[in-house]
């Protein structure tokens, strides 16, 4: 994915100015959590004005002016909004939602076939398949009725657990993720592909079980804990498309109807600094934090285990801290960071064992600069260096000041790769494929840049695309050389 480039900056537009725009046009809006939201201009049976009885189905995201109908899938930039109230004063009914493009009507397509392949889990053939099946996923203790419930399938070609994304406006399906087990020594990894790609797979796995009167949700990083969690305790949850990874803004219209929102994502400590990084995009006086823990586990460990989940749900932490703290406060965070000394030295290399021993790993906000003479391999080293963190799902933005991203994203294939591409063209299609499913996102920056600009276009990947991780290379390409003499 490529961010605007300097020639069209990132649209910035503020939220009183969004507000003063409505008020001019007699919009009617409320004020949400973290959208505002009015009638939709997409709906049937339109007049010159939305009637302000007409049901709030258009979302604008406060931060970025981007819209969503949730009744018609209408979506675009606020540049698209005011065009289309424009042309709504001018008596040309607003362009509703496109046909899907030729690459996601095949995704939809493929998508479809695997489904129709698929079981229902509780209908294997024997009895003894489904305990297998079952034990492999660590699912023994969720009933075929949840199972049920939220549609979940198994492809036995594949020999994967197939979760669908059904569109809250009719019901269709829109796409699907595929998990299998794979055992790794005594662990057990999991392999999650999806269709249409993660890029475009934004499936709040769960929400056509939502009613409309639901006013608290847990959110899971996953599609088994989201199981887990609704049959413990039979509240509302949903498992987000990327897990901890990120929460696209597109979702959050979704989640404004609540009032209450806990995250319960994972059972490590990137899982928590997600919850933190995710609840300032929701909102953080809505949000409560499950704090990982021996005793507060992954939902579906906790199923496994026996715990009482109304107890950890009670447990958790309210996201907003006021600006004053006693220790009280942050004893249970102390406790954590004693508990868990190897995981709060960040992320750690998997390529780099020495470099583990000098910086212990990736931790967010520390600015490390390497240094070095021209042509000693700076670029070819943080181009690894960042491909290692980024294979592990830091999400990444690269600022290449000095050679283009072709060129760069040449070198991390092949570093990803670990071999030769150019000699083996057959290969390209397949490693390109892998390639584009990290998280990686590059500006389109080069040479000398004014520094306010490139400030703002990092802000803007990391609220779309949560970044924790931005590369500069390099810095004195990006200043200009006559700047060099400013305070650095």
């Amino acid at each position: 994915d490529v961010l605007p480039s300097p020639e069209g900056p990132v649209p910035s537009v503020s939220i009183t100015e969004i507000r003063q725009y409505l008020r001019a046009q007699g919009i009617p809006f409320h004020d949400g959590y973290s959208c505002l939201h009015t009638p939709s201009l997409f709906t049937s049976g339109r007049e010159d004005q939305p009637p302000a009885s007409a049901p709030y189905t258009l979302f604008i995201d406060k931060t970025t002016g981007s819209f969503l109908c949730t009744a018609t899938l209408a979506e675009g930039t606020w540049q698209d909004f005011q065009a289309n109230v424009e042309l709504q004063h001018r008596g040309v009914p607003p362009a509703s939602s496109e046909e899907p493009e030729g690459d996601m009507r095949q995704a939809h397509e493929d998508a479809r076939c695997i489904w129709d392949r698929a079981l229902p889990l509780w209908e294997l053939l024997d009895e003894d398949e489904t305990k297998k099946t079952k034990a492999m996923f660590g699912i023994s203790l969720v009933t075929d009725a949840t199972l049920k419930r939220f549609g979940v399938r198994y492809l036995r070609t594949a020999k994967s657990l197939v979760f669908p994304w059904f569109s809250p406006r009719d019901a269709t399906l829109k796409g699907l993720k595929l998990v299998r087990a794979e055992k790794k020594g005594d662990a057990i990894a999991y392999v999650e592909e999806t269709l249409p790609r993660f890029d475009f797979y934004h499936n709040l796995f769960g929400l056509p079980l939502i009613g409309r009167r639901d006013t608290e949700l847990v959110l899971t990083g996953w599609e088994l804990d989201a199981l887990a969690l609704h049959q413990a305790t039979g509240v509302a949850s949903l498992a987000l498309p990327r897990g901890a990874t990120c929460l696209p803004p597109a979702l959050l219209p979704y989640l404004e109807q609540f009032k209450r929102i806990t995250l319960w994502l994972g059972e490590d400590l990137r899982s928590w600094e997600a919850a933190k990084l995710f609840a300032r995009k929701l909102n953080l006086k809505r949000c409560s934090l499950v704090r990982p823990g021996d005793l507060q586990p992954r939902p579906l460990e906790a199923l496994n285990q026996g715990l009482n989940f109304t107890r950890i749900l009670r447990a958790a932490l309210p996201a907003s801290h006021k600006s004053i703290v006693s220790f009280r406060q942050l004893r249970e965070e102390v406790f954590g960071e004693l508990v868990n000394t190897e995981q709060v030295a960040g992320v750690k290399w998997a390529r780099f064992p020495e470099l583990n021993k000098l910086l212990k790993g990736h931790r967010r906000g520390e600015l490390t600069v390497f240094t070095g003479p021209t042509g000693s391999g700076k670029t070819t080293f943080i181009s690894e260096y960042a491909l290692d963190l980024c294979m592990q799902g830091v999400c990444t933005l690269w600022g290449s000041f000095e050679i283009n991203n072709i060129r760069l994203a040449k070198i991390m294939l092949t570093q990803f790769a670990a071999q030769r591409l150019e000699d083996q063209l057959e290969l390209y299609d397949e490693w390109a494929d892998r390639f584009e499913d990290l998280p990686l996102y590059f500006m389109t920056f080069h040479g000398q840049q004014n520094i306010k600009t490139v400030i703002d276009t990092m802000q803007h990947a990391v609220y779309m695309y949560d970044i924790t991780h931005v590369v500069v290379d390099n810095l004195q390409f990006m200043m200009g050389h006559e700047h060099l003499s400013m305070d650095r």
